[in-house]
């Protein structure tokens, strides 16, 4: 049977092989990152959510069969719109900001703190959900190419989460380099299925999908005045997800290489040109294909199968199958980056959230350990934070992408509006200082552009949160201001516990007498080292303790005692119901009660076992009163550890040895 201490260098030389050798503090400069490898770092998610934003906007319209697609351009172009909005507003966050923070830090300075508390919330919520959507997202991916994946979809789902973990624990930097091939390669073949294709319409061959001939099954027919509109207003606001992510980059200015605010706006403003090339692209051409696809696979008609033996393929998957054929090479080259970065859209929540979280523990809204950098110097405890509630999120839902849209860009669009208010806020403070014609007019400019994202971004809120309420979104209205709760509860204890700690003059004031309480069970040799430890601290007054629950122990005792002649008087406390705990804490509380102003040191003679099971055989009395009575005022608790193998055998002693 292994030490524990060979247990614990397994564990280490396990740590060592997944996360890597500890850095140095004084690397922490070479963490920081090229806007190549900040562009998959923190722009993946608004990449990759082009895989299912024009997915989502026909899932919704096909409810009324087909009668409704005509409005997928109409919403594509505004969806496109929205975003450009967004990026540039997000520009002069950067810009504005560039200590990092994004979204909270601008609410906070402006807006006030519990404004702040509300964004934060989203801005969790909203990570969390990026995880779980993207690595569901990127699981469908998977099992479009091979369908016989659909039953282990939730397995590989939460076997993707560990992966991610385990990379991001190895630091930004190192994720980064993994993770930008696969963005690239994504970017370069949605680019080549949008050129090859729309360069084939040219050409008299327009692609077709392999659905174009599905008939649905409509949900809602006859659709006339607001009914249309609130149809059109749903389909919009799940198309909006293609929003999602565009904020990571202001949060995470600080991980950028100097100058920091103007390279992270370069990738952000590269992102922009990508994401909305790219949503663009596949909306277009999904419109030339005609591919069709619904919530449920079940609901089309002729479809082959069920829709858990053989489920519907992705957009993407059809597009690609269109282009260049099903089955080819680059089928499965598009499916593969498709998957891969749906699945590496979750490494911006794991940049973004630990940032964010860190950030709200520095202001004592979180707990602090979620600033504490691990051995590769990422924020370890945030990281893992994030992983263990998106994967019970997945486990919940079992890997459901459209169960998990629903809950999905409420918290984003939150953040947006209520950080373009603090811009504008911001810019009119900006105004009440600055004379310079020149100067006023672009800050002019820029709070217009700020204000016009905040109405069409609060806009947005109001239409994501009427569409989707009752399919789930209302489970996020929840969490939000619990969210905000428990930053408060968090915020209000920290400032109890400062202001209790905080020096007072009778602090210095020595106590009157100091007592010392040595507990004892037997005469062994932990017992005799506890006493002579507390001997050597020379208290006013020395007890030996000892709680009577056996009438032969306590005689052994006693004779054990007077046999070693140990000049220190022994105290029995009776115990009738065979308690130790009580009548330990009852005698020490008097004793304090009876000289406010003395001292109690409790000694408590441990002694430590050489291996983890043999802990399993000996009660845990002596950590049960040690608990207690670090809850009682004015009493000091000293632990006397004795290593069992490591003192060796125990020697012959004389009285005077105690």
């Amino acid at each position: 049977m292994p030490s524990v201490d060979q247990v614990l260098s397994q564990m280490s030389i396990a740590k060592r092989l997944l996360v890597g050798r500890p850095m140095h503090s004084e690397n922490l400069g070479e963490t920081l990152l090229q806007k190549r490898i900040a562009l998959p770092i923190f722009a993946s998610d608004p990449l990759s959510s082009v895989a299912y934003a024009t997915e989502a906007i026909l899932k919704v319209l096909t409810l009324g069969g087909l009668a409704y697609l005509y409005l997928t351009p109409w919403i594509g172009l505004a969806v496109v719109g929205l975003l450009t909005v967004v990026v540039i507003s997000y520009r002069q966050v950067v810009m504005a900001y560039p200590g990092g923070g994004g979204s909270y830090e601008v609410v906070r300075e402006n807006l006030g703190e519990r404004a702040a508390m509300v964004v934060a919330a989203s801005l969790m919520v909203d990570y969390v959900m990026t995880v779980a959507v993207s690595v569901a997202a990127g699981v469908d991916n998977i099992i479009s190419a091979f369908p016989g994946l659909n039953g282990q979809r939730l397995e590989i789902a939460l076997g993707i989460v560990v992966v991610l973990t385990v990379m991001n624990l190895r630091g930004t930097r190192e994720s980064g380099r993994a993770f930008a091939v696969p963005t690239y390669v994504f970017v370069t073949a949605i680019l080549a299925v949008i050129a090859v294709g729309l360069g084939q319409t040219l050409l008299g061959h327009a692609p077709v999908a392999e659905s174009v001939g599905y008939g649905f099954h409509a949900e809602q027919t006859g659709l006339t005045g607001l009914a249309l509109a609130f149809l059109a207003l749903k389909a919009f606001s799940s198309g909006c997800t293609a929003l999602t992510g565009v904020e990571a980059i202001s949060n995470g200015v600080p991980a950028f290489r100097p100058p920091k605010a103007r390279n992270a706006a370069r990738t952000l403003m590269a992102m922009g040109v990508l994401a909305v090339a790219m949503f663009s692209g596949i909306t277009v051409l999904s419109l030339i294909a005609g591919v069709h696809v619904a919530e449920e696979t079940c609901d089309l008609t002729g479809f082959p199968g069920d829709c858990e033996s053989d489920p519907q393929q992705t957009v993407i998957a059809q597009l690609a199958t269109a282009v260049f054929g099903a089955g080819s090479v680059m089928f499965y080259v598009v499916q593969a980056a498709t998957a891969l970065v749906l699945i590496l859209a979750a490494n911006t929540a794991y940049n973004g959230f630990p940032m964010l979280t860190q950030l709200l523990a520095r202001h004592r809204l979180m707990p602090t350990q979620l600033r504490t950098r691990g051995d590769r110097l990422a924020y370890s405890n945030g990281i893992v934070a994030l992983a263990m509630v998106s994967g019970l999120l997945l486990a919940v839902y079992r890997a459901d992408v459209d169960q998990l849209l629903h809950l999905y860009i409420l918290g984003v669009f939150t953040s947006f509006t209520l950080s373009q208010l603090g811009m504008v806020r911001h810019w009119n403070r900006q105004l009440d200082v600055v004379i310079a014609p020149g100067v006023r007019s672009r800050i002019n400019v820029a709070r217009v552009i700020n204000a016009v994202g905040a109405t069409f971004t609060g806009l947005v809120l109001v239409i994501v949160l009427a569409t989707k309420f009752t399919g789930g979104a209302y489970l996020v209205v929840i969490a939000v201001p619990l969210l905000c709760l428990a930053m408060r509860w968090v915020s209000r204890h920290y400032a109890k516990v400062t202001e209790e700690l905080r020096p007072a003059s009778e602090s210095r004031v020595l106590p009157s007498r100091v007592h010392a309480v040595v507990l004892v069970s037997k005469v062994n040799e932990p017992v005799l080292r506890a006493i002579s430890y507390a001997r050597a601290t020379r208290p006013s007054s020395l007890t030996a303790l000892t709680v009577c629950v056996d009438a032969d122990e306590v005689r052994d005792l006693q004779r054990d005692w007077v046999a070693e002649d140990l000049p220190v008087p022994l105290t029995l406390l009776d115990s009738p119901f065979r308690d130790v705990t009580d009548p330990i804490v009852d005698h020490v509380l008097r004793m304090r009660s009876d000289n406010p102003r003395d001292l109690v040191v409790v000694f408590i003679p441990e002694y430590v076992v050489d291996r983890w099971w043999e802990g399993l055989l000996h009660n845990q009395s002596a950590l049960r009163i040690k608990l207690r009575l670090l809850t009682v005022p004015g009493v000091v608790v000293t632990s006397v550890p004795y290593h069992l193998e490591a003192e060796g055998p125990v020697r012959t002693r004389t009285p005077q040895d105690a």
